[in-house]
This record gives structure tokens, sequence and C-alpha cells, in this order.
């Protein structure tokens, strides 16, 4: 079948992220379910782009090239155009034991890396190493600089290609990506999940090694970069409206402390200034938390969850919150629900015509609602 095109007035996407999941490395019911669950997306006759948020697989199964592969191939599946931006679970965070890694041991002081029972081999690609994960990801997802996934022709700008020649190491970063439809600006970013991989340090060894030190800074300052990249794009081509797509969900805490949320401080104090500056609605995509939320958490009114016994939320009046002292207006947030049965995506419309007032399922130019696999 031929991909669908955009009706004259609008575009619409699906958008969805952390999935497939599986409770073990064995649990594959979420993948299986996922053909179908595509099915329906495809049979969506509105639907013409599909956007995953990252996290390919959860915090309990193994990094391995063979299910990267399983993944890519079962996306091949989708007729329209497919845009995908990393998560942590396929990258970051495959050095710890959980997903295939390992641990560091205090007595030893090396690293007790998880081993398959039969072969006593590492069950992870490159024994959990995180850059050569994240090298992995791109060799089975972005073979191709400005070539999207599924089906379909999308024209998107790669930062592989388009980088700033006076940062030669940006050149990696072929997952960010920009392209502009209905008058609306599109940009990925490549922020995981968790901490930004600036917390957690590698294995749990006690120190964090020099290259995961270069990881962090020079994705941190490539990401900001293109950000930068996008909204100069923006103002120069006069859209409507920005529409930033990346992983992490910044103001989460999952249960740890606020200083686990520093690393992402540059890039939220990034999007709010160029946010108030370009003056005009911006939307934000992301996954990582997995329960559906739509607010606008740069409002100084917005409930932040705090570091409270029990957890809970608090006005942002309080002096415990994550990120304080943002007052952005025209942003708003939309976390996709993930990880769970049934699988759902956000059906998201693009009307450039359209000026809503920011709610629960509309602002600006966009309007929402949530799809459930029957």
């Amino acid at each position: 079948m031929a991909a669908k095109s955009d009706t004259q007035e609008s575009l619409t996407l699906a958008v969805y992220g952390d999935s497939p999941y599986g409770t073990s490395p064995t649990d594959t019911a979420e993948f299986q379910a996922s053909a179908a669950f595509i099915d329906a997306i495809n049979a969506d006759p509105q639907v013409s782009l599909a956007t995953h948020v990252g996290d390919i697989h959860s915090g309990k199964q193994y990094c391995t090239a063979a299910y990267n592969q399983s993944v890519a191939a079962l996306w091949t599946r989708f007729e329209d155009p497919l845009v995908y931006t990393p998560g942590d679970n396929e990258w970051t965070d495959c050095h710890k034991a959980a997903e295939g890694g390992g641990a560091y041991s205090a007595a030893t002081q090396q690293i007790n890396y998880v081993l398959d029972p039969v072969t006593h081999l590492p069950v992870d690609y490159a024994s959990g190493n995180p850059v050569a994960n994240l090298d992995l990801v791109r060799s089975d997802f972005f073979t191709e600089p400005g070539r999207t996934l599924g089906g379909g022709n999308l024209h998107v700008v790669s930062q592989a290609r388009e980088y700033d020649p006076a940062y030669p190491s940006d050149a990696k970063y072929v997952e960010n990506v920009m392209w502009e439809r209905k008058d609306v600006l599109f940009v990925t970013l490549n922020i995981p999940g968790g901490s930004n991989n600036d917390q957690d340090i590698w294995y749990g060894a006690p120190v964090m090694s020099a290259e995961q030190a270069q990881e962090v800074a020079e994705r941190t300052c490539a990401d900001l970069r293109w950000l930068d990249r996008a909204f100069a794009q923006a103002q120069a081509d006069h859209v409507r409206a920005v529409t930033i797509i990346e992983q992490a969900d910044m103001w989460d805490l999952d249960g740890k402390s606020l200083s686990h949320l520093t690393g992402f401080e540059p890039f939220v104090a990034s999007i709010a200034a160029h946010t108030a500056q370009f003056g005009k609605p911006v939307l934000m995509l992301n996954g990582d938390s997995h329960t559906y939320r739509s607010d606008n958490p740069l409002s100084p009114s917005a409930p932040c969850l705090t570091e409270a016994t029990g957890g809970g939320e608090t006005s942002c009046t309080s002096t415990a919150f994550t990120h304080p002292g943002y007052d952005v207006a025209n942003f708003h947030r939309i976390v996709v629900h993930g990880s769970t049965f049934p699988l759902e995506y956000l059906k998201l419309t693009v009307n450039p015509e359209e000026k809503a007032p920011s709610g629960p399922n509309s602002f600006g130019p966009f309007s929402w609602q949530r799809m459930t696999q029957p």
C-alpha cells in the first residue's frame, strides 16, 4: 500500500515510545503484539507520519545486535515514514547488570560482566559499553543520514550532514534531525532519560570514566547546537510552531534525588530561552516516564514532583521542585504513555490555521487524542 498523504489542511502523526517492553529478556509479549499495533496505525486514514520517542526495550532486557535488528525489521511494516530518536535503555543503560552489562566489584576493582551460562560470553553487545551500543543503534537504524525508517518519503536534515564545521565531532549525531511540514518545524534531539548519562556511573564504578565524561560533554554540546540551529531555522522560515522530540522526561525524579536531574538543566534552560524568544507555540514530545501527561512544566504554577517522602506533587512556588525559575507560557509538553498493555499511540494533528489556547488536548495548531490498541 502506498504511503498516505497529508490532507490539504492538516498533518496527523502517530507518536509512541517505550515499546515494545518486556519484563525479562525472554518476555516477548509486547514485541509479538507490535505487528498488529503497527497495522492499526497503518489503517488510520489520517495518519501519514509515525514517531518513536525512544526505548525499544525495557530496563530488564539485554542490549544485543539481534534484538535491535528484530525491531528494525518490525518497523519495515510501517507504511508511512517513521522518525525515531534513541532512548536510554538501548544505549546509556546497557552497562547495567539488569540489562546484561555488569557491575563493579569493590573487592576486585574489576567489572563482573553478565555472562551467558552456556557460552560464558558477555550477553550484551560490547559487554554493555554505552558508546559502542549507541554506535550499534546508529548502524541498525540510521544507516543513511537524512533517510527515515518505514515507508513513504520524508526528507529530513541530519546533523551528520549539516553540522557546524567548527565542531567536527557533531558529525556523529546522525540521529539528530529536523524537517518542516504544515508550517511547523520538527526537531529531534538525542537526550536519554534517567540523568542524561551524567549521574549513573557506568557499571556502578566509584568514579566516572573519561569515556563517559567525554560522551556526556560532546553530545550535550552537539544537542544544544542543534537546538540553536532548529530555532534559527524556525525564525528564518517564519514557521508558526516548533515541535521538539526527544526521549527524556527531564522533570521526572523516578524516585531519585533532585540532583539526578542536573544533567538536563542545560537543555531546559536553552528550550526555555529559545521558546520565549520565538514567541509562538512550542510543543515537546517525550517518553521515558511511561505515564501519559499533558502539561507545561515551564510554568511557575505547574505541579512538580518533589523529593518529599512518598512522592506526590506540590506547587512550583515551593523550593523543592525540578528546574525552578521558568515562566514560559507558549510551551507545552506531552509525555506519551508506554511500557504496558494496551499498546498506545498519541494521534497528534497539526492544523496551521488553528490557534487553540493551551489545554489538556490542544495547544496552538496542535490537537491530540490517545489511541489504544483494540
